[in-house]
C-alpha cells in the first residue's frame, strides 16, 4: 500500500497528461471517504506540492485536483502542511485570473485553511509590512464585483466565510476596519445579497468587527451610512413604517422602511445583526448613535413581528441597554425617547 501510494504521488508530477489525469482522479476519489483522507494525509509532505501544482493545469486535471484539495484541507491537522507547501500563495496567484474555472473551489480551500489561526495569519500576510493585507483586499474586490453569473453561479460567495474567519483575530479586524483601505464599506452592502452565504458571512464579519467596539467605535461609525442599513434593516420586519418614524431616520433607512419589503428570513443573520448592535450599544457613543437614527423604534417594530425565540432573546438583550438609560418603557420591551 505504501509503495502504491508513493507511485500515485509520483504520477501526479508525470509529464504525461494521461497519467496525471488518472492519478488525480484516484486521489480525488480517495478524498471522498475518511479512510481515504487518512491514508493520503499520511503522505501530506510529499502529496500536497504536486497536487497544488495541478491547479494550473487544464480544467480536466485542475478540477479534480482542486476538489481533492478542498476535501483534504478540511482536516485542521493538515493545515500546517498545506502552508508549508505554499497553498495560500499558489491559490492567490491563480484565483480571479481570466479563464480560471475553479475559483469557487479555490475560495473554499481558503475557507478551510483560515479556520486555523496559522492559515488566517498567512492569508493576512502578517509580518510582511509591504504586502500585508493585499491578499484580503483582492478577495474583497472579487467578492463585491462578482456576485453571480447568468446561471446563478456565485464563485466568490464563500469569501464571506473567509472574512468571518480572519476577523476572529485582532489583525483581521484591524485590516477590515482600516479606513485607508475602505474594505468595511465595500463589504457592508452585501448584507442585501440574494445569497444566504453572503448575508450570513457579512453579518458574522460585522459582529466580529464589533468585538472591541470600545476602541473601534470611531471606525465603525465612520461607515454609519452603510452600517445602520446592514444591521437595522434585517431586524426591521417587513411592515411599512409611519412617516412620523421615518422622518427621524437618515434616507438610507427611511427610504426602504417607507414600503413593505421582504423580511430577512434567516435567523442567524438576524441574531448576528442584533449581537453587533448590542456590542456597539454597550458604548455610550454607540447608544447615542443608534438613538440618532431612531434605531430603538426599528427594533420595537421588528420585535413585535418576530417569532423565533432565539432571535427574540437577542432583541431583548439589546433592548435592555436602552431601558437602562431611564427612558420610557413601551409595550413590547423597547423604549422610545420621551416627548
Amino acid at each position: 500500500m505504501a509503495s502504491d501510494l508513493d507511485d500515485l504521488v509520483g504520477f501526479l508530477a508525470s509529464p504525461s497528461p494521461q497519467l496525471k489525469k488518472a492519478a488525480v482522479d484516484i486521489v480525488q476519489g480517495l478524498t471522498g471517504s475518511e479512510d481515504g483522507i487518512r491514508v493520503l494525509t499520511s503522505k501530506s509532505s510529499q502529496l500536497f506540492v504536486p497536487l497544488l501544482n495541478l491547479i494550473n493545469d487544464p480544467q480536466e486535471i485542475a478540477q479534480p485536483a482542486a476538489e481533492a484539495l478542498v476535501n483534504l484541507s478540511q482536516e485542521n491537522s493538515s493545515v500546517d502542511d498545506f502552508l508549508k507547501a505554499g497553498a495560500v500563495e499558489k491559490v492567490m496567484e491563480l484565483v480571479g485570473k481570466p479563464g480560471c474555472c475553479i475559483n469557487r473551489l479555490l475560495i473554499m480551500m481558503l475557507v478551510n485553511l483560515t479556520q486555523v489561526e496559522s492559515g488566517a495569519k498567512r492569508l493576512l500576510q502578517e509580518g510582511d509590512e509591504k504586502l500585508a493585507g493585499l491578499h484580503v483586499s483582492r478577495l474583497v474586490r472579487f467578492f463585491c464585483r462578482f456576485s453571480g453569473n447568468e446561471e446563478g453561479q456565485d464563485a466568490f460567495e464563500h469569501v464571506a466565510a473567509i472574512l468571518v474567519n480572519i476577523t476572529r483575530h485582532v489583525s483581521g479586524r484591524k485590516l477590515i476596519l482600516d479606513q485607508s483601505r475602505g474594505l468595511f464599506k465595500q463589504i457592508l452592502p452585501q448584507i442585501d445579497s440574494r445569497s444566504l452565504i453572503r448575508r450570513q458571512g457579512v453579518a458574522g464579519t460585522v459582529r466580529n468587527c464589533c468585538f472591541e467596539a470600545e476602541d473601534d467605535l470611531p471606525s465603525l461609525l465612520l461607515a454609519s451610512s452603510f452600517l445602520w442599513p446592514a444591521l437595522l434593516l434585517p431586524l426591521a420586519g417587513k411592515r411599512a413604517y409611519r412617516e412620523e418614524d421615518t422622518s427621524k431616520m437618515p434616507l438610507e433607512l427611511a427610504t426602504p422602511l417607507s414600503f413593505e419589503r421582504d423580511a430577512e428570513e434567516d435567523p442567524q443573520v438576524r441574531i448576528e445583526a442584533a449581537d453587533a448592535l448590542y456590542l456597539i450599544a454597550l458604548q455610550e457613543g454607540g447608544r447615542r448613535a443608534i438613538w440618532n437614527v431612531n434605531g430603538p423604534r426599528i427594533l420595537q417594530v421588528g420585535y413585535e413581528d418576530e417569532e423565533d425565540p432565539k432571535v427574540m432573546e437577542a432583541y431583548e438583550r439589546l433592548g435592555s441597554l436602552f431601558v437602562q438609560e431611564s427612558l420610557d418603557v413601551e409595550e413590547g420591551g423597547f423604549v422610545q425617547e420621551s416627548s
